[in-house]
């Protein structure tokens, strides 16, 4: 087995220094990540809604055309 070596101290400050930092700022990455989440997930759940008002206007529409045109070519006797 290896013997153990002395680190520089400078070295070992540098990485639990880094180690501290990426530890403090996995909480705000978190929260960015679920506020972007759930951005997304709102303008998707608009898109949706506007899509299918529009897909109800069509379904109506439609329905008025065709009840417009029925009354017209009915025979009038």
């Amino acid at each position: 087995m290896s013997q153990p070596e002395a680190v520089n101290g400078a070295v070992v400050d540098s990485v639990a220094g880094t180690n501290v930092s990426v530890g403090a700022s996995a909480p705000a990455m978190a929260m960015g990540n679920l506020y972007q989440t759930v951005g997304n997930s709102v303008a998707m759940a608009a898109a949706n809604s506007v899509y299918a008002q529009q897909q109800g206007w069509v379904t109506s529409q439609s329905a008025s055309t065709l009840g417009v045109t029925k009354l017209f070519s009915q025979n009038k006797s």
